[in-house]
């Protein structure tokens, strides 16, 4: 449910409430109720789970991102800014925020066909340890100081990083690429973040690196499984409404609103 900021005036209220058999509900009561508590629980569980595998990954970064390791990527954006990224003549460049990926009841994913569908040129930035996002974020800064739009492509896990950069206009994209989800295809070109990390560091680092990466990964599926249970308990609670809703009823609500908003272009 969305609450109007200006109803009446901007906005409407529209009540599907009243396309309920009400007197039928009752008969199912026991069961709509069970499953909605049901798979409201496993919705609970699952963003628990993935707060937890985030976490994880943020005290990564903490250990391996130093400021020798995010001035090596500073450096090495501003070399592709200057070899890629042509000044235009006209103001600023737009920035718009996409989500490409999520965690979904299938598993975690990544729309990697809508890069294929903008971009002929992709770098992949395979990068393990979730280290990109300051690499990502100057090339987007350098990218949108040119003129040039921006597709900034937040992490699902977390959403104040940059985990893909999208110019269309330039036919070029820097997708990160993980032991998860690697970029599919062969990549324009492909660029090592974890090689920027410091190799000592990495090397003493090796037994807790691997085990936060078993941790977050049996999380994250674990989140999965969760979906995936809350999915099928809303399929049943659908399948439990639906012999009860006026859909009629519905599909003329809908014709009447758009009637309206014909109406007034």
């Amino acid at each position: 449910m969305v609450e109007p900021k200006y109803p009446g005036l901007v906005e409407e209220y529209v009540n599907l409430g009243a396309c309920y058999d009400r007197e039928g509900l009752q008969g199912v009561r026991d069961g709509l109720m069970g499953c909605m508590k049901g798979y409201k629980g496993c919705y609970q569980r699952a963003y628990r789970c993935l707060t937890a595998a985030a976490q994880i990954g943020e005290d990564v970064r903490a250990l391996l991102l130093t400021p020798a390791v995010e001035a090596k990527m500073a450096k090495r954006a501003r070399g592709i800014l200057s070899r890629e990224i042509k000044k235009g003549d006209g103001d600023a460049g737009r920035a718009v925020r996409r989500f490409l990926g999520a965690v979904t009841w299938k598993g975690a994913l990544c729309n990697f066909e809508t890069v294929e569908a903008l971009c002929r040129r992709v770098y992949e930035l395979s990068d393990p340890y979730g280290m990109a996002h300051p690499m990502l974020s100057q090339l987007a800064a350098g990218a949108l100081a040119a003129g040039h739009d921006a597709i900034l492509c937040p992490s699902p896990l977390y959403p104040d990083r940059l985990e893909h950069l999208l110019l269309p206009g330039l036919s070029l994209a820097f997708v990160t690429g993980t032991p998860a989800l690697p970029w599919p295809k062969r990549p324009y070109r492909r660029i090592r973040v974890d090689a920027m990390a410091d190799a000592e560091l990495l090397h003493r680092s090796r037994a807790r690196l691997k085990f936060s990466r078993k941790v977050s990964a049996a999380l994250v599926d674990e989140a999965v499984d969760s979906l995936a249970q809350a999915k099928a308990m809303h399929d049943e609670l659908e399948k439990l409404y639906n012999p009860h809703v006026d859909f009629g009823r519905v599909y003329e609500t809908a014709e009447e609103i758009i009637s309206a908003l014909t109406a007034q272009m």
